[in-house]
């Protein structure tokens, strides 16, 4: 049977704001569970380099029920960190016959794209 891991999710919540009026954020490193971790394919990879700029390393699929925000956040698995980029892409839920009903792309965190070797 598929199953997939546990992500942690870096969730950001404003706490106030600083001297110049900038949002200041508390960040919450939290477990999200049956997350899948998908290899994306060489046509993913092109299409986000050329569209986005952005070095596309995995595709996550996001369990149906979860209602936490995946747009341009940290995320940790397999003891890295990443960051989610692009839309998050949502099947309809009562539609979709597996257990993940939505999915974003992750690039390697802290990674200068300018850098990477294919």
């Amino acid at each position: 049977m598929i199953h997939g891991v546990t992500v942690y999710l870096h969730v950001k919540t404003q706490t106030g704001t600083d001297a110049f009026n900038q949002p200041v954020y508390t960040v919450e490193r939290v477990a999200v569970d049956n997350v899948l971790v998908g290899e994306p394919t060489t046509d993913d990879i092109v299409n986000a380099q050329n569209l986005d700029g952005r070095h596309l390393v995995f595709n996550l699929g996001i369990p149906k029920g979860d209602t936490h925000i995946w747009t341009d956040t940290v995320v940790e698995f397999f003891g890295q960190k990443f960051r989610t980029f692009g839309d998050v892409v949502e099947g309809i839920e009562d539609m979709v016959p597996t257990p993940w009903h939505k999915k974003v792309k992750v690039e390697r965190y802290g990674e200068n794209p300018s850098t990477t070797q294919s």
